[in-house]
């Protein structure tokens, strides 16, 4: 079925090997060194007058640091959080908590989950984690000092209207804004969420339309991209099929409507997530 009797490159995926759950989780770690010495952590990711670093992990224990915050689950954010971390508490999501436990095996005891949108005082400042709009588990951190002085770190996020709805935003002042700058260029303008999800259905539909048994793949790291395939799973009322450590990954989200919609067999579906490092292009 979908394409699978007659293989080809685009239309049925090259057989993969199955990986580990801390393979799954890690798949970024492989482009990266593994042998790096810890470097001095640079000024952006401490807030200055607390002892807070925010996705510096990498740098081992950093003198003066009492509170390391991650804003989400990706490896560039996580890389040197280990099972073996005992270098202090890590503050996140609820989600990006699950993950360091199901992925990382990360000791319990240095993990320090914190719900959005509520305020929790910590060494004496209070902290606010804000929904990021990136992937699941993702914040904003916002950081208010006794002084009355404001940080607010992005972490990776994507700039909505809604966002200049957030009470802690709208109405309080912003003194040092440290900024996700990846496309922070006015050549970059991009399409809404919403229009996205929008073109990629009707794109689906159209190929399905023309070749019914037509397989329709999503790459993704190990978090990221739900948002697509479930929309295309609505949209055409099929299941998604993923491998035993992704489905395990999405189903720590504990969200219904995306838990529901998994399957275990790769023929039940037309709709397959896989590696991004396992897709190949070839003409």
């Amino acid at each position: 079925m979908w394409g699978q009797n007659k293989p080809s490159s685009l239309s049925s995926p090259p057989p993969q090997k199955k990986l580990k759950l801390s393979q799954f989780c890690s798949q970024a770690a492989s482009s990266s060194p593994k042998h790096n010495r810890p470097r001095a952590c640079p000024f952006y990711k401490r807030i200055p007058d607390t002892g807070f670093s925010v996705d510096a992990f990498r740098y081992g224990p950093i003198p003066g640091c009492s509170a390391y915050f991650l804003t989400h689950f990706h490896y560039d954010h996580y890389g040197g959080l280990t099972k073996g971390w005992s270098h202090g508490p890590v503050y996140c999501t609820p989600l990006t908590a699950r993950l360091l436990t199901i992925c990382l095996s990360l000791n319990s005891l240095y993990i320090h989950p914190l719900e959005l949108d509520k305020e929790y005082v910590i060494q004496g400042v209070k902290v606010t984690l804000l929904e990021a709009n990136h992937c699941p588990g993702a914040a904003l951190l916002h950081f208010r000092l006794p002084t009355g002085i404001c940080y607010l770190h992005t972490g990776d996020f994507r700039a909505s209207k809604l966002m200049q709805a957030y009470p802690l935003l709208a109405n309080n002042r912003v003194n040092v804004l440290y900024l996700d700058t990846t496309y922070c260029n006015p050549k970059y303008k991009f399409p809404s969420k919403e229009d996205v999800l929008s073109y990629v259905v009707r794109v689906t539909k159209s190929s399905l339309k023309k070749q019914p048994k037509t397989l329709v793949v999503v790459g993704a790291y190990s978090i990221g991209k739900e948002s697509v395939y479930l929309a295309i799973s609505k949209a055409l009322g099929v299941k998604i099929y993923a491998n035993n450590s992704r489905r395990r990954t999405l189903k720590s989200f504990g969200w219904p409507d995306l838990s529901t919609n998994l399957c275990t067999q790769a023929t039940d579906t037309c709709l397959h997530v896989l590696p991004i490092s396992s897709l190949r292009y070839e003409v």
